[in-house]
């Protein structure tokens, strides 16, 4: 009996760690490019965005994200061009993901949207290094007993995105799936796990306040694999488009409280703290998020002119 409930909750333990394919967020509004190919070269700048996740302070192995996005417009080529690297960790599993995206960006109305696609890698690695609590309280139960169960997984495969992304001076507007092609990660030679497609709807608009010196920006980003569905509603108030709080809320899951600040139109910064709902709460102080970015705006000069005749210089 004990060894079938050891194989039960291995098997648990495996089934949940691959169910968890993209990480979360709580800066969503900072981290278009890593969900929206789309979204490359909308700031008509050159853009780095780096963020860093600890979820749910006080678990041993709880996840923890990394990711770091670069994109730039290439304007005469009425397109875009971003890079994204991302690695997230819980317990034994390590995912590392690289992806390289192109926009091409049509002028419609007000704004523009950027029709893009993404190709890169994604490096899925589980530690055979693991013990079950079972295990620990009976060293008869050994797991590495049994062939079922594997030890380790390293496994690299192809992955790939497409978005839109419209962006106008007050509003923007995502629609994005990533892992179109559905690869399959190889845990064993009998187990061949696919990892889920996703969708992403992401939106958000400035208002400005009849005090100029404020603005809000209530904004919604919900993400899908189809099976489960998770929503995100934010709202944000911005003094003198340098700093700026709000709050969030995760549908069954958490409240979220942000701030940060901008510095001289190039430098930002955010951070933001879970407030967990679930039932969680009991056991983890919560989840922090920190972002900190930089942009610099590609000069739209004019080009220079040359003249054959000395009167036109």
């Amino acid at each position: 009996m004990k060894r079938l409930f050891s194989l039960i909750t291995l098997t648990l333990q495996i089934t949940i760690a691959l169910a968890q394919q993209d990480p979360q967020y709580s800066l969503n509004m900072f981290n278009h490019l890593s969900t929206n190919p789309g979204y490359a070269g909308s700031n008509d700048a050159i853009c780095i965005t780096n963020i860093d996740r600890l979820q749910w302070l006080g678990f041993e192995g709880a996840p923890r994200t990394y990711v770091l996005n670069a994109d730039m417009t290439l304007s005469k080529l009425n397109s875009g061009v971003g890079l994204s690297i991302l690695s997230d960790k819980i317990g034994n599993e390590n995912d590392f993901q690289l992806q390289g995206s192109y926009a091409y960006r049509v002028p419609i109305g007000k704004g523009k949207l950027g029709i893009g696609l993404s190709v890169g890698m994604l490096n899925k690695y589980i530690n055979g290094n693991w013990i079950s609590p079972i295990t620990l309280n009976d060293p008869n139960q050994n797991v590495y007993n049994d062939p079922s169960i594997p030890h380790s997984v390293n496994h690299l495969s192809f992955d790939m995105s497409f978005g839109l992304f419209y962006r106008t001076n007050n509003l923007y507007l995502g629609l994005s799936s990533t892992h179109l092609n559905e690869a399959k990660n190889k845990v064993s030679a009998d187990i061949l796990p696919s990892i889920k497609r996703h969708y992403y709807f992401a939106a958000g608009y400035y208002y400005q306040l009849p005090n100029p010196l404020y603005e809000i920006r209530p904004s919604v980003f919900i993400k899908s694999d189809i099976a489960v569905f998770q929503y995100d509603v934010n709202a944000t108030l911005i003094y003198n488009k340098r700093v700026w709080g709000g709050v969030s809320y995760r549908y069954g899951d958490a409240f979220v409280a942000m701030a940060g600040f901008y510095l001289n139109n190039s430098f930002k910064f955010a951070v933001a703290y879970d407030i967990t709902t679930s039932k969680l709460r009991k056991y983890s102080s919560g989840s922090v998020e920190l972002m900190l970015g930089y942009c610099a705006i590609v000069s739209k000069g004019k080009s220079k002119q040359r003249n054959k005749s000395v009167r036109f210089l």
